[in-house]
């Protein structure tokens, strides 16, 4: 599958502002938006303006952007955000944080949603005791998600589980031993 392969500071700066795509890094001064607080390119420091489509464009990409998602797959989660009762933006956010990378990322196994993506990918985690390595995979309520026994000696998922501390775990998320 494809996905995006830019450089994720410039998304940052695009959006002005800190969208932590890059993990521990944006916690320090070596973040872009610390050194340039500006939009990328050469008319990035002029004053923009912009219409009511391009604040809602704006946002659209800024969360695609944060969950690392493409436009046809953020398509079809919007499609059937819709189709739910309620509201659909609330509705497209819940199916956006039922990912499995972003579940990895929120249970603070990786330091950034890519590399809860890598985690995955590489099947390191497993869902209910069977590994699975597709990142897009719903997770739904009362799944257990761990890291499988062999991984957790993986140099970036024990850094990772020792700055949970600093992140914090959401409310909807029950972290165990």
């Amino acid at each position: 599958m494809a996905r995006n392969r830019d450089p994720q500071c410039r998304h940052c700066r695009r959006e002005n502002m800190k969208l932590f795509l890059k993990g521990e890094r944006c916690y320090t001064e070596k973040c872009a938006m610390e050194r340039r607080p500006y939009p990328p390119g050469q008319a990035g420091q002029g004053r923009h303006k912009f219409s009511e489509y391009g604040i809602q464009l704006r946002e659209k990409q800024k969360v695609r952007r944060i969950y690392g998602v493409l436009e046809r797959q953020f398509h079809h989660y919007y499609t059937e955000a819709s189709r739910e009762k309620g509201i659909t933006g609330e509705s497209l956010l819940r199916a956006l944080e039922r990912r499995l990378d972003n579940v990895v990322y929120r249970m603070g196994f990786a330091a950034s949603r890519a590399e809860g993506r890598q985690l995955g990918r590489h099947g390191h985690i497993q869902v209910n005791g069977k590994r699975t390595n597709i990142p897009s995979f719903l997770v739904k309520p009362g799944m257990t998600i761990a890291v499988k026994e062999k991984s957790r000696t993986v140099g970036r998922v024990m850094e990772a589980v020792e700055n949970v501390e600093k992140r914090g775990v959401p409310t909807w998320l029950e972290l165990g031993s």
